[in-house]
């Protein structure tokens, strides 16, 4: 079995983070990084995957952004992340890590669900098109 290491991302990060992350430039990258909201995961010592966290109501963990690079998917490098980062937040005094996936992407709803997400929720018209938001909780405690 491949070893995935997960750890806080750091500035070393910081180019690889613009090429991947596919929505937040490095000016908004690197504050994330100094609240330490970004986490990198690695195989053999290259990254293949991150996970960008943001806070509702400045409390409440909510993914952002989970992206692993197409040839370390279905490795377990997604599940590393979400548990790297429920862990933190659990010991931080969250109840919950929150997350969503458009209502359109019946594949990103399933990985929420295999990783041990609940549905919880669902913003209607969210996005482009009046496309909807389905909402999902993990509970910490």
């Amino acid at each position: 079995m491949t070893e995935i290491v997960v750890r806080e991302g750091d500035d070393h990060d910081l180019a690889w983070l613009v090429a991947n992350d596919g929505h937040l430039d490095e000016s908004r990258l690197r504050p994330k990084l100094a609240a330490g909201e970004i986490v990198v995961a690695e195989i053999e010592g290259e990254r293949v995957g991150l996970l960008r966290l943001d806070h509702l109501w400045s409390a409440v963990p909510f993914v952002a952004l989970v992206r692993v690079v197409e040839s370390a998917r279905r490795q377990g490098v997604g599940r590393a992340l979400v548990a790297f980062t429920a862990d933190r937040a659990r010991v931080r005094g969250a109840d919950v890590l929150l997350s969503s996936a458009t209502a359109d992407e019946a594949a990103p709803q399933a990985w929420h669900l295999a990783v041990g997400f609940q549905e919880c929720g669902f913003i209607a018209g969210l996005n482009p098109g009046g496309v909807g938001e389905v909402v999902f909780r993990c509970r910490l405690r």
